[in-house]
């Protein structure tokens, strides 16, 4: 077998190739002789990573069991055989492996624990344990699905699980205690082995050559979990495959059940685009890669990225732009396009970039194709010119927000002239159904804009999402949402101005019976509308999972008809009630009946008004709203958290963010919106000090 490491391999011991030479010295499997020392750093992927349909090893494959610095070798007496077995010792100085090659082989397998050799199992069932502390067992390889928090079996056999393993340490002389979690949480033995491949940059880089083409997916997820950029470009540049999509591979698999799509690394995300370009470059004849998906990154708060140098979606876009705008001006690059779907986030700071890399004057070897796109800071004209660039046709979601000055008429012009036949989701900025400045009222009262926007929203088939916050649209919703084919899932209401006649539509319409999520913030609900607001409640009871009620004028009298209106939603997961004027007693009262909603994992509560001055003012202004006595609050969200205890609800996250959920892409353009801002006032204050001259 000739090394795919070449003719000069590196010189440094790691884990991996040690394992790999005890491997090989001890026989390597049933029939097989062993190679010669020359042939063993060349075999190592061979032996420990060519794991192929028979389980996590080829056909007879072992590797030892037993403490590292025993003194065990090949040639000790074995402790357990398999039926017609003629292979070497299950013993040996190295990683913790066992032969599972073959249903029947696997039957009886033992646990061994470091130093105390190896016990037999009571219940057949395959568990290793590792020096290292990790464990993991043999059906975990084998599935393709593993449920969160559940393993690989059903609910009903995971305690017998957990028992059977607490046995076998305890029955080993380790006692420990193993919960469903942890059960939840096995690797796999090929996942373990591409991370003392991946953790070794150099040896990975020149070792892909022996790489199986299907274990390409479980060496990227191991490099990425340990942060190893060089390892991730250069296997984006020798991508085998004809996809590569970083969502699913860095979701749970049964190699390894952890999900790290809330890590959006700025290094390896840089490398896998990277390393895109080098595939583009230099992938030649052996290039199969058709499409690239980069979107699946979850942009959270608290990043589970080590390094804390986390890439947002604005900082991903402009980094890809710039990618395909430097490969335009290539002429090596490959003609044949891969495509790349992204998530692409617009201001004025990555316009230019984007409208190169979107609309190029020449072939393009890596083609964006836009899934969702988001707007900031954009005028309409330039708003309009990306939209038609991106690929409206496959536009799945499409966000325009705050600083993108939007009024019925540019809406009516965006949805006509461009169209997005798939899309799925429409957010529109602040008072995008207002009148354009220069039109006049029809005279029966009819409003043309409105009319010609909700036909336009009717084509679309798919669209089930829905948010239009801070828009006036009083008296206009039935004419709005009427049109519509399709039932809405997700609607955001708030700061609307709905009146009677908009609450009795939305109550009694089809949407009510199908909205997962509805946010009718700034609207007094049970002061003005409280039988139609106990309807919607009613009709959407059965679907919805998140509910937003932020400044609705909630107070302590109103408690008992709000509990009465959430009662029916057993399926609530998310309450958000920021914003209203209720006192500490209030809120505990409202505690003990959120306690008997079974599924409800979130509540976001107003600072009591307690712990204000006392005639302080609702809606509050942020700067009296940030000045409270924090330790009255602290000692009330504490007695508010022992109402959950005592009812067995600690399962229930309890928070105040006083400035609303967060945002991370307000948070990553926070300094270009500021820059805008001063901008825009400014330019107020030479306005009005040009008329103050022109009045003198």
């Amino acid at each position: 077998m000739k090394s795919p490491l070449g003719a000069s391999p590196p010189t440094a011991e790691v884990p991996l190739r040690s394992a790999g030479r005890e491997l090989l010295r001890t026989g390597g499997g049933r029939g097989e002789h062993a190679p010669s020392p020359a042939q063993s750093d060349g075999a190592l992927l061979d032996a420990s990573l060519r794991l192929q349909d028979r389980g996590w090893l080829p056909s007879g494959l072992r590797q030892p069991l037993g403490s590292p610095g025993s003194g065990e070798t090949g040639n000790s007496k074995p402790s357990h055989r398999t039926s017609g077995d003629s292979g070497p010792s299950l013993h040996g100085p190295s990683l913790p492996l066992a032969e599972l090659s073959s249903d029947e082989d696997c039957q009886g397998v033992s646990l061994a624990l470091p130093g105390r050799g190896s016990r037999q199992q009571p219940d057949g069932d395959q568990f290793i344990a590792t020096a290292s502390g990790r464990w993991f067992d043999r059906q975990a390889t084998r599935s393709t699905v593993i449920p969160e928090e559940l393993g690989t079996l059903p609910p009903a056999r995971l305690r017998d699980r957990v028992a059977t393993l607490s046995r076998c340490f305890r029955s080993a002389g380790a006692p420990r205690t193993l919960t469903p979690l942890q059960v939840g949480m096995m690797q796999s033995l090929r996942f373990i082995s591409a991370e003392a491949l991946a953790s070794h940059p150099q040896v990975a880089r020149q070792s892909l050559d022996g790489v199986a083409h299907n274990l390409y997916p479980v060496l990227f997820k191991a490099s990425y979990l340990l942060e190893q950029a060089e390892v991730i470009r250069v296997l984006l540049e020798h991508w085998p495959l004809e996809e590569f999509r970083l969502g699913a591979l860095l979701g749970p698999s049964a190699d390894h059940p952890g999900d790290l799509r809330d890590r959006a690394c700025g290094a390896c995300l840089e490398a896998c685009v990277r390393g895109l370009a080098d595939h583009t470059l230099w992938g030649g004849g052996r290039r199969r890669l058709r499409v690239a998906d980069l979107t699946g990154i979850r942009d959270v708060q608290v990043q589970g990225c080590p390094c804390g140098r986390a890439l947002g979606r604005w900082g991903r876009t402009k980094l890809l732009a710039r990618t395909c705008c430097e490969l335009q001006a290539e002429p090596r690059a490959a003609l044949r396009p891969v495509e790349v779907l992204a998530d692409i986030f617009v201001t004025e700071g990555n316009f230019d970039l984007v409208v190169r890399a979107l609309g190029p004057e020449g072939p393009s070897p890596l083609r964006v194709r836009c899934l969702s796109f988001r707007a900031d800071s954009l005028g309409p004209g330039q708003l309009l010119h990306v939209l038609r660039l991106a690929g409206p046709g496959e536009l799945r979601r499409l966000e325009v927000v705050h600083n993108v000055r939007l009024h019925a008429g540019h809406v009516q012009q965006l949805l006509a002239q461009v169209g997005f036949p798939q899309l799925v989701s429409l957010t529109l900025p602040a008072k995008a159904f207002d009148a354009p400045p220069t039109s006049t009222p029809a005279p029966d009262g009819e409003d043309p804009l409105l009319s010609s926007i909700a036909r336009e929203l009717s084509r679309m088939t798919h669209l089930t999402e829905l948010s239009v916050a801070f828009s006036t649209l009083t008296g206009k919703l039935q004419k709005l949402l009427g049109p519509l084919r399709t039932p809405l899932r997700v609607l955001d209401l708030g700061n609307c101005a709905l009146n009677h006649a908009d609450m009795a539509f939305l109550a009694n319409c089809t949407h009510a019976a199908h909205l997962e999520v509805l946010d009718l913030s700034g609207h007094c609900l049970v002061d003005l509308f409280p039988s139609t607001f106990f309807r919607l409640l009613g009709q959407a009871a059965p679907t919805l999972r998140a509910l937003t009620l932020e400044e609705c004028g909630l107070a302590d009298r109103h408690v008992g008809a709000l509990s009465l209106a959430l009662s029916p939603c057993r399926r609530l997961r998310e309450l958000r009630f920021l914003g209203n004027p209720m006192s500490a007693r209030a809120l505990r009262r409202l505690f003990v009946a959120l306690c008997g909603l079974p599924r409800l994992q979130s509540v976001e509560f107003p600072v009591p008004r307690d712990c204000y001055p006392e005639g302080s003012a609702y809606p509050q202004d942020e700067l009296a709203m940030s000045k409270f006595d924090q330790q009255k609050y602290s000692a009330i969200a504490e007695d508010l958290r022992t109402v959950l205890l005592r009812a067995g609800r600690d399962d229930i996250r309890v928070s105040t963010p006083l400035f609303g959920s967060f945002d991370p892409d307000i948070q990553e353009t926070s300094n270009e919106l500021g820059t805008l801002l001063l901008q825009a006032f400014k330019t107020a204050l030479e306005n009005f000090s040009r008329a103050l001259k022109q009045m003198q």
